[in-house]
Formats: C-alpha cells, sequence, structure tokens
C-alpha cells in the first residue's frame, strides 16, 4: 500500500500537482485547530469549515485529546502561538469517535496477541506510565472536549489571552454543535 501511495506522489510531483497548494508556515486565519485523527475527518473538517491550504494549523491525534500536559500537543500548541502567531484555538471532538471507547486492558491484550512482550508493558509500567489512564476512553465526545478546553486553559505555559472553544462536529454532516464552558 505504501508503495502505491508512493507512486502516486512521484507522478503528483511531476505533474506539479503541488502548486495549487503552495502556502507559507504562518497560518492565515491565526486559528489552530485540535482535532481527531478519524478518517471520516480528513476532509469534511476542511470543507465544513471552510478552510484551505494554508488557513489554520491542525493538530490530530487519537480522539482530540491531551494526554500529558507537557506531551506533543502542548508542544506543538506552543509552537502555533509563540512561533507561528496563532491566536485562537478550536478544539473539535466528533460523534461516534472511536477513541471514546478504548479501554487499556483490551489495549494491552490486544500488544500482546502481536507479539508485545509483557516484561516490555511491565517495564513500561515501573518506568511510571499509567496504562488505564494513558489508554483509557471517555464517556462522551462533549465531556472530552470541555476537558481538553479547560487544559488548554489552564495551562502554566500558554498565554491566557488566547481564546479557546470547544465543539463536537457530527462526523456525518459536518455540523459543528459548540460545548458551553
Amino acid at each position: 500500500m505504501i508503495d502505491e501511495l508512493l507512486s502516486f506522489n512521484e507522478t503528483f510531483v511531476k505533474n506539479k500537482g503541488y502548486e495549487q497548494y503552495i502556502t507559507n508556515k504562518y497560518p492565515d486565519k491565526k486559528i489552530a485547530i485540535l482535532s481527531c485523527m478519524d478518517t471520516r475527518l480528513t476532509k469534511l473538517l476542511p470543507a465544513a469549515l471552510g478552510i484551505k491550504n494554508g488557513d489554520v494549523k491542525i493538530i490530530k491525534n487519537a480522539g482530540a485529546i491531551i494526554s500529558h500536559p507537557f506531551g506533543s500537543v502542548i508542544r506543538s500548541l506552543m509552537v502555533a502561538i509563540y512561533e507561528l502567531g496563532v491566536q485562537e484555538i478550536m478544539v473539535i471532538g466528533h460523534t461516534d469517535c472511536g477513541a471514546k471507547h478504548m479501554n487499556a486492558e483490551e489495549m494491552i491484550r490486544q500488544m500482546r496477541a502481536r507479539g508485545i512482550k509483557q516484561e516490555s508493558i511491565d517495564m513500561i509500567r515501573y518506568c511510571g506510565i499509567d496504562f488505564e489512564s494513558w489508554l483509557s476512553g471517555f464517556d462522551t465526545s462533549e465531556g472530552s472536549v470541555h476537558e481538553t478546553v479547560e487544559q488548554i486553559r489552564n495551562h502554566p505555559l500558554l498565554p491566557h489571552d488566547i481564546t479557546v472553544r470547544g465543539f463536537v462536529i457530527d462526523s456525518v454532516t459536518g455540523k459543528l454543535t459548540e460545548i458551553a464552558i
């Protein structure tokens, strides 16, 4: 499958398909969006918001959550704010999110079934990783978005003059519903 993508890429570059996407690293709309990596949102989210290449910074992960206060999401937001001029942040969860149903015990069972040794899992636990917290899902998309917005608003390294708002997008229709926080 990767070879198919690479073959397409070669043709894309040869035919200068990239020309319509040329922009710079600074987001035109000064917005960062934290959203889920769900494949249904790849084109739906930008279409539903009317954004194009170069308009916003998009940070994606499983569930649009912050799993660590000094992890890659906060780091990316810091770069977006301090280096690239972002002034507003949208946290966008979605309906029917697969991360909602995550279960640490089941994930560890699947790891073991795929050849991960129990010793590795035990070592990670010994190093301080709480699998139950790190690999857990959430009750509702609305609640998860609310928690993420609060984490951003109250983070000691993020400025308080940044606007942070939370939304849930319908993963079929693209309709956004703002979460009251």
